[in-house]
């Protein structure tokens, strides 16, 4: 009996001792890690993660999950942090384009009251100025449309819809547009298969394409509408002075700006909107140059 009683005692001062020794490691690596996630706090632009030594299932899970909440917390804030250039960006961009149409009417309004200007010069002036407005009005209008785009009040409504009538019928909305700017004009005349696109969406699409060729076009714009299994793709072509290749990725970034407009005014908001306008009706959109020929296609889905 005396044996076996101090044979059990040996045992279990075996197992205590395992035991402390096990809770020993167990709360080093404790410490060990929460020094970890101390240092991680302190700088958090690191890549470190949380590492355990031991081989407990339950404690390496739970780990893991905090590794992946830090992942997920810094993908947050490179978003937030992108985010914020882009708005910083953005307001830069904002200010540029109205700032410069208003310090062009400022400057031809106090001209206006020069008293050696000749009816015919105020004239020319007033047409300049309300040109201007003509323009900041329209800048504002993309603003506006832009802030507009994710609202949830702004719905898209899809139906079937006639593309092939909405061209024919926005391009007539800038007749006087195209003779001002002495652009020859091409538009098929085909009737192809109706879409399935929202009305306003797609108006807006097609007056964004156009204005964007009313700034840039040298000489001529030529819309083609193809046919194809799944969509119906309308094709915009027009000249341009200059433009760089290697930009052409970023051309439909809210942010980017060109500088190979005759008139100084931005390109990237009007076909950002066309970009994100057709993406939200499950279409696309590409763009390409080649010899100074910008080219545009925009691919709607068909009505089934």
């Amino acid at each position: 009996m005396k044996v076996s009683s101090w044979l059990i005692i040996i045992i279990l001062l075996l197992l205590l001792m395992v035991s402390i020794g096990i809770l020993l490691i167990f709360h080093w690596d404790i410490r060990r890690m929460t020094k970890q996630l101390e240092e991680i706090i302190e700088s958090f632009g690191t890549n470190e993660l949380v590492r355990t030594n031991t081989h407990s299932k339950s404690l390496i899970r739970f780990i893991t999950n905090i590794n992946q909440l830090i992942h997920l917390f810094k993908q947050d804030q490179q978003h937030t942090q992108k985010r914020e250039k882009e708005l910083k960006q953005e307001i830069t961009n904002i200010s540029h384009d109205l700032r410069t149409p208003l310090t062009s009417m400022k400057g031809f309004s106090d001209l206006l009251h020069d008293p050696s200007l000749s009816e015919e010069e105020k004239k020319e002036f007033l047409t300049i100025i309300q040109r201007k407005i003509d323009n900041l009005t329209m800048m504002v209008d993309l603003f506006y449309e832009f802030s507009q785009i994710d609202s949830s009040d702004k719905q898209l409504i899809m139906e079937q819809q006639f593309l092939d009538r909405i061209v024919v019928d926005t391009m007539l909305l800038f007749y006087n547009d195209f003779e001002k700017n002495q652009l020859r004009i091409h538009v098929d005349e085909v009737i192809v298969s109706p879409i399935f696109a929202d009305k306003k969406a797609t108006n807006r699409i097609v007056t964004n394409i156009i204005q964007n060729a009313l700034r840039y076009a040298k000489s001529y714009l030529t819309i083609n509408l193809i046919e194809e299994e799944e969509y119906v793709r309308l094709r915009a072509v027009n000249d341009v002075a200059e433009f760089d290749r290697t930009d052409l990725h970023r051309i439909f970034d809210r942010t980017y700006r060109s500088d190979i407009s005759r008139t100084g005014e931005q390109l990237g908001l009007g076909l950002h909107i066309v970009q994100r306008l057709i993406n939200k009706q499950k279409g696309k959109v590409v763009a390409d140059i080649h010899e100074n020929e910008f080219r545009i296609d925009v691919s709607f889905k068909k009505w089934d």
